[in-house]
């Protein structure tokens, strides 16, 4: 059975996603990131969301990429791309 992602299931191994930080306490790390994906589902950070990543803190609205933790936390955050931007790596290479 794949991995549960807002109202669908998502394929076995795919755990990367695109969003944007929705809020983010710097004291207690807590924060929330909403998906590009028509149902806007919300993950919470992993407590280690930002360990090894270039972030320090993160604002609400910023463009993110993230993996999808075993308790479906977000973490692993890296910088996201809008998309006059550029795709993301990962997106090309899952086409």
């Amino acid at each position: 059975m794949g991995l549960r992602f807002g109202h669908q299931i998502l394929p076995d191994g795919v755990n990367t996603l695109q969003g944007v930080v929705k809020s983010y306490d710097p004291v207690t790390r807590d924060g929330l990131v909403v998906t590009d994906t028509a149902d806007m589902s919300e993950y919470e950070l992993a407590p280690t969301a930002l360990d090894g990543s270039v972030f320090r803190m993160l604002r609400p609205g910023q463009r993110v990429v993230f993996d999808l933790d075993g308790q479906s936390k977000a973490t692993a955050l890296r910088l996201g791309s809008e998309v006059d931007m550029g795709t993301p790596e990962w997106v090309e290479s899952e086409k």
